[in-house]
């Protein structure tokens, strides 16, 4: 059975939320934070750009939504660059744990701005059965990108 763009979306958020808060409570250059990080890089990267192509893209198209699109996607590429900036620093370092923070306060708030604000806006914006295409179309993506990650 087809899942709403929006119950797709809120388990992969889950998920991140879940790797996050593991995340959290890992110490120094463990194999647990390298781990962890990684598959967090991963979902992140896979998430933001399935959510982009299946979710953002339609609302970018109306005006109801256009403002709140183009804002999320802005904090997905605030995302990538604390991503990017936390490889290049030792995972044992405390300017690693600082920008971790960062990471994980950045995540946690476009979570719930996108459930809170955009969820909302975008329910207006889009038709029933672009709802439930939507969250197939985002659903195969996230089958693809997860497999190539494998």
């Amino acid at each position: 059975m087809s899942q709403t763009i929006f119950e797709t979306l809120r388990q992969d958020h889950d998920r991140q939320r879940r790797l996050v808060e593991l995340l959290e409570k890992t110490e120094g250059d463990s194999r647990a934070r390298r781990e962890l990080f990684a598959m967090l890089k991963a979902e992140l990267s896979s998430h933001a750009a399935a959510e982009e192509r299946h979710f953002y893209a339609p609302l970018i198209a109306c005006d109801l939504t256009q403002e709140k699109a183009r804002h999320s996607i802005a904090e997905h590429h605030e995302i990538d660059e604390l991503v990017e900036s936390l490889e290049e620093v030792d995972m044992s370092s405390s300017a690693w744990l600082r920008r971790a923070k960062l990471l994980f306060d950045r995540v946690k708030h476009h979570l719930e701005e996108e459930e809170h604000e955009v969820f909302q806006l975008a329910r207006n914006a889009l038709s029933r059965a672009q709802i439930v295409q939507l969250g197939d179309e985002y659903v195969g993506s996230m089958e693809e990108f997860r497999a190539e990650t494998a």
